[in-house]
């Protein structure tokens, strides 16, 4: 598609492993789209992930450093906020009515008082 994967933003929500991980192409920015296998296929992939990560290490690890670098990059946008950038969108796995589920990872507005609101699912296609 032409596009850098630095500059590009998927919203995945949902929960922590396999089928329960929803990647919402039809969010993505910049906007772009796929035929229907070729999504199909994409989604399976990162819904498999750390799996492929562990198999990749066969079976001498994790996908550590990948939870490493999230937390990390979820930090530093908690701190941007806190410091008065009022911009920043996460998403991360919190307390939630969006659906049945307590919690659900959704995207999230933070602010210098952190969860400054659930932005909820959106126009999912």
């Amino acid at each position: 598609r032409d596009l850098d994967v630095a500059h590009v933003n998927v919203p995945v929500i949902g929960g922590h492993s396999g089928e329960t991980i929803v990647p919402l192409l039809s969010q993505a920015t910049p906007s772009v789209s796929f035929p229907r296998d070729e999504r199909a296929k994409m989604t399976t992939r990162i819904q498999n992930a750390g799996t492929e990560v562990v198999e990749a290490k066969a079976g001498a690890g994790s996908a550590t450093l990948s939870m490493a670098y999230a937390g990390a990059k979820f930090t530093a946008s908690l701190l941007d906020a806190m410091n008065g950038r009022d911009d920043v969108v996460e998403c991360t796995f919190v307390k939630s009515d969006v659906t049945e589920c307590a919690y659900f990872a959704t995207p999230i507005k933070l602010s210098k008082n952190g969860v400054e609101v659930n932005l909820g699912m959106g126009q999912m296609t």
